[in-house]
């Protein structure tokens, strides 16, 4: 009895209110729509750059078929320098599984790629980063040596880029997260003003603040639901945009840029989740508000 009871307060009073609480739901679309393409921008922007994090400033691959002298006089040389101020190695197995994972966004050229092609490097990490280049030219041409790749300045590029871009979306959806739930209030307040007769009798004949509050909560919380599907179906269609971008288009900044299954899983669960938490917690303040009146 009570769960139909509910279900059928909260419908009349989304059906009464439906424009406001239309406006409150796609308040709440946009701004987690944003929230969602921020994490998916932050997650791939991870994973591009993911070779450089840990204040690596230099790569020094290393040719196949290098000698072991070769490789220890590479070592040596990174050891004795003062401006190396660390330094590893990655193995041909770890450096394969991460080319695996950083072209996951072109599986002809990862099949086509056996784990024998791959070189093995050193990830070195300077004191002074602007000494990359001047490092990086004392191991080019270095017997054993491959290539050397110094472009720490190009990736801390894509990354100030990133992380402003990522702080003024989420500063956005973050202000029309709070609009959403102060409108989420307002409509709640509205539904219980205007049930405010049937409210003083239920409280005299004995109900409880919770069966009273139970309907107008779930409203809110429907509204959030909504808004967050909404968000979600968004969010989706920004990641498909991605990946064919990447596919079709040759587009340089976005080489590496891999949004796997789980990090859409993961996006989307927080979409969700927040939809749901702004939702209940308008209606939960407007509700309480008006039983403490």
């Amino acid at each position: 009895m009570s769960v139909g009871y509910f279900v059928k307060e909260t419908s009349i009073n989304l059906w009464r209110n439906r424009l406001m609480s239309l406006a409150a739901v796609f308040t709440v679309a946009i701004s987690l729509s944003l929230v969602g393409s921020a994490l998916l921008i932050r997650q791939g922007v991870a994973t591009a750059t993911s070779e450089w994090q840990g204040n690596v400033q230099l790569l020094v691959f290393l040719q196949p078929n290098i000698s072991k002298s070769e490789f220890k006089a590479i070592e040596s040389e990174l050891h004795s320098l003062s401006t190396v101020k660390s330094y590893s190695y990655v193995p041909r197995a770890q450096a394969y599984g991460d080319f695996r994972r950083l072209l996951a966004n072109q599986p002809d050229l990862v099949n086509a790629v056996p784990e024998s092609a791959v070189p093995t490097f050193f990830r070195v990490s300077l004191v002074n980063p602007a000494e990359a280049p001047a490092v990086g030219a004392i191991f080019k041409g270095q017997p054993g040596v491959d290539t050397v790749n110094d472009n720490f300045s190009a990736i801390h590029t894509i990354l100030t880029i990133s992380n402003v871009s990522q702080t003024v979306i989420l500063g956005i959806a973050l202000v029309l997260l709070i609009s959403a739930a102060i409108l989420i209030l307002n409509v709640i307040r509205v539904a219980i003003f205007s049930r405010r007769r049937e409210v003083a009798v239920m409280r005299l004949v004995g109900a409880t603040n919770v069966f009273i509050q139970v309907p107008f909560m779930l409203e809110g919380m429907i509204q959030g639901l909504l808004g967050s599907l909404i968000a979600a179906g968004v969010v989706i269609g920004v990641k498909a945009l991605i990946s064919y971008s990447i596919q079709h288009f040759s587009i340089h900044l976005l080489d590496g840029f891999v949004l796997t299954s789980h990090d859409l899983i993961f996006t989307l669960a927080v979409v969700v989740a927040v939809g749901v938490l702004v939702g209940t917690a308008g209606s939960t303040v407007a509700v309480r508000r008006f039983l403490r009146a």
